[in-house]
């Protein structure tokens, strides 16, 4: 009999060694499809980024190119009103 409770215990174990070998093996599979879903939120706000970078130096560029029209016009305006000033004297 005591052979029989030592094997019964040894089975025991190992079902316990397997259950938790298991639980781990879960758990990491788990984490393993959260680094994927980490790493493909990654590329996708890495590419809004982008896109957004994009989007900025193309606002800059056209508040640029209304400063500058900004100015022209500005220039215009007092170049015709100095010869209308001029013309009046």
């Amino acid at each position: 009999m005591p052979s029989l409770d030592k094997l019964a215990s040894a089975v025991s174990a190992l079902e316990e060694a397997v259950d938790a070998r298991l639980d781990r093996e879960a758990a990491l599979t788990g984490a393993e499809a959260e680094v994927q879903r980490m790493g493909a939120d990654r590329a996708r706000l890495a590419e809004s980024l982008d896109n957004a970078e994009a989007r900025a130096q193309q606002l800059e560029s056209a508040n640029r190119e209304v400063s500058r029209r900004l100015v022209d016009a500005m220039e215009s305006i007092r170049s015709v009103l100095e010869r209308s000033g001029n013309s009046q004297e």
